[in-house]
């Protein structure tokens, strides 16, 4: 199983601040998934990325995979109280 490094996991600051989160690896990811979760729910998946260097925005949500396919961010401008939670990566690997 390979090991995914993720800093900060949750999110609980000031509304109107600018958050980003890291997802690290040593290994090459075919895809990579970003989750937020509520304290008490099961995790609701926000995006997948699949193609090295790819972006994709989702309203004030900016999620990035390297061009190595081993790390990831997620950025979100302008936080509002609703994205307080657990945010998660995850990746998936096909021989």
């Amino acid at each position: 199983t390979q090991q995914l490094e993720q800093s900060p996991r949750f999110l609980s600051i000031q509304e109107g601040e600018n958050f980003t989160a890291y997802c690290n690896s040593s290994s090459v990811f075919t895809s990579l998934q970003w989750y937020r979760q509520d304290p008490g729910e099961g995790p609701v998946l926000l995006m997948t990325l699949v193609t090295r260097g790819e972006m994709k925005k989702q309203k004030r949500l900016t999620f990035q995979f390297g061009d190595a396919r081993k790390d990831s961010s997620l950025h979100i401008t302008a936080t509002q109280p609703g994205d307080t939670g657990l945010y998660l990566c995850a990746g998936a690997q096909c021989s």
